[in-house]
Order: structure tokens, then sequence, then C-alpha cells
């Protein structure tokens, strides 16, 4: 207690300050981590066509792999994992697509992943994936966003690409570098054809982290470290977006 003017004792302004509110308290975010460990295992079932907006695709694929053998499955589990860490401690409900990366399991399907989080409803979805591109000198990030299709994402698309936007500005702003083999060059990839997105009622991006078959981006996307770069970068964008 410190006196206030006349004698009074009064609480000192420590004593009184309200706790800093968490700034995603409130927020639901979904982390959908692209494919399953299994999925090779299983042909019938993750070939089996599934709605994706106005036409039918895959249920889902096996991913790819780096060079090393390093899979796409393990690499969107572990960055969904830290990155869900980060949200969680900034106050926000976190939802994942998947809850294991097993090798005796397969899926979601593609059309579920699209639907995660709409009954909730989240507050955006983040979709994510490694790429495994063999052009030659293949590397860095794109993040995908709708196109506007009618009915599918007329209600998303704007708030999607503005999602991406801040996706693409943290992953530059943590030093990762935009796809050199993706058309328009600018780290962003407006697409019809993805039930994930097509399906969503909710802000929702794919974001292919990095070139799987690139030695480089190989390097960063197997190193714990590399991987913690990308959880920041995404929670930033996610902080950034949804301030």
């Amino acid at each position: 207690l410190v006196a206030a003017p006349g004698g009074t004792p009064s609480a000192s302004p420590s004593a009184t300050a309200s706790p800093t509110p968490e700034p995603l308290a409130g927020r639901v975010i979904v982390l959908d981590p692209g494919h399953q460990l299994g999925n090779r295992h299983f042909p019938r079932q993750i070939n089996r066509p599934v709605p994706a907006g106005g036409f039918t695709k895959p249920c889902n694929t096996t991913g790819t792999a780096t060079n090393g053998g390093y899979p796409e499955a393990t690499f969107t589990w572990q960055v969904a994992r830290a990155l869900r860490a980060r949200l969680i401690d900034l106050g926000a409900t976190v939802r994942l697509t998947r809850h294991s990366n097993s090798d005796r399991k397969w899926g979601p399907c593609v059309d579920a992943r699209g639907r995660a989080g709409n009954k909730l409803p989240a507050d955006l979805k983040i979709s994510i994936h490694g790429d495994g591109s063999t052009a030659a000198g293949a590397h860095g990030f794109h993040v995908i966003a709708p196109t506007d299709r009618r009915p599918w994402t007329h209600d998303i698309y704007r708030p999607s690409l503005a999602l991406a936007r801040d996706v693409r500005a943290a992953l530059l702003d943590a030093d990762f570098t935009v796809a050199n083999y993706v058309a328009g060059g600018d780290g962003l990839d407006l697409r019809s054809d993805l039930a994930t997105l097509n399906l969503s009622d909710i802000p929702t991006v794919m974001v292919e982290l990095g070139n799987m078959r690139s030695a480089d981006d190989a390097a960063v996307m197997t190193s714990v470290t590399g991987r913690d770069r990308y959880a920041d970068a995404l929670s930033q964008a996610v902080l950034n977006f949804l301030d």
C-alpha cells in the first residue's frame, strides 16, 4: 500500500492493475495438418471420390516427402502441434482436423477437412502442407486462397485472401522466401479446385511452407528450429489477421 493524499493508504498501481488479456481469448482456430502418415496403406479409401465443391476429387493423397524420406504428413503434424501450442498460449481454442500421425490410419478426406470449423463456427482455418515439385531449382513457400466461386466461396474469398496476405507477410518477415516456381512469383496462388477451400464457410488458406524436394528447404523443414520458425510466423499471421 502507498499513502494517498491526506495519509489514507491506497493500493499501489501494481496491486490493482488488471491482468493483461490474452490476445486470442475467445477465438477458435482450426489447423489442418495435411495428409496422414498411413495413407499409402489404404489406396481404396483415399482414392474414392468425395465432394469438392460442385465436382469430386479423391478423398486424400499420400503426400510427398524429402529426398531423404521425411514424410510431408509428419512435417505438417509437427508444425501444426508447435503452432497449436503457441495459439493456446495466446488464449485461443484450437481444433485439429486429425489427432494422430499414424502409419496405421488414413484421412480424413478433403471434404471433411473443408467443412472443419464451419459449425463452430471457427474464426479461421489454416491447412498446412509441404510441396513436392521436381522442377529444377524449385524452392520457397506459397499461400493458396480460394477464388470467387458462387455459391461455394463467395462468402469467404475476400477474408481468405486477406488471411493469405497476412500469412505471406509473416513468412517473409521470418526470412522465408516465396516460391520461384509458382505463377505470379508473389507467393500467392488463387485456386478453385481444392475441396479444403471450396467447402469452407470460414476464412481459409492452404500454405505450402516449402518445397520438400529442395535440399535447402528440406534442411529447414526437417529441423526443430526450422519448424519452430514456421510455427512462430504462422502464429503471428493469425494475430495480425484477427487484430
